[in-house]
């Protein structure tokens, strides 16, 4: 019997042939209708949202590169500003020195000034105090040599006339 079982699955009979290709159409058909559908549906609506997610992501990262060139061109434009502050503080800092040393340098030329006519006139007052002193020991000189009494207007004007014939240092 296993023989005669087995010899008649190998054998091809119309009738099995006939129904098994009804059976498949069904089945082809079912599927069709309820599962490839679907699935093919789902597979269009997966790859439309891949395409959107890559399509956002490539968005994204060519914001994120603008962004980049952005942020590289403000800090560019922060360090040429720092480069400029300092050039301006050391150019001002230059400036300052130079002019407190032309300051300087101008109070000592104003205090030399100064020190020199105070000299001069020092030396004026001590000339004059000089040739008083002179004058005085000249007429006291003088009266004791002569023994002759002049009165003391008469006495400086000659010791003043004397003395302005002489040199002036």
């Amino acid at each position: 019997m296993t023989l005669l079982v087995a010899s008649s699955l190998l054998s091809p009979h119309f009738g099995l042939i006939f129904w098994t290709l009804i059976v498949f159409a069904i089945l082809l058909f079912v599927l069709g209708k309820y599962a490839w559908g679907p699935m093919v549906g789902a597979l269009d609506e997966r790859e439309k949202t891949i395409e959107e997610s890559l399509t956002r992501a490539e968005s994204a990262l060519e914001e994120a590169r603008k962004m980049q060139e952005d942020n590289e061109a403000a800090r560019r434009d922060a360090e040429r500003q720092a480069q400029s502050i300092l050039r301006d503080a050391r150019d001002a800092s230059d400036q300052l020195r130079t002019e407190e040393v032309e300051k300087t340098k101008a109070q000592l030329a104003q205090m030399q000034e100064q020190a020199r006519a105070d000299i001069e006139r020092e030396k004026t007052q001590a000339l004059t105090a000089l040739r008083s002193e002179v004058a005085s020991l000249a007429i006291g000189a003088a009266g004791k040599i002569l023994d002759e009494n002049l009165d003391d207007d008469r006495q400086r004007k000659l010791v003043d006339s004397f003395l302005d014939d002489l040199p002036q240092n």
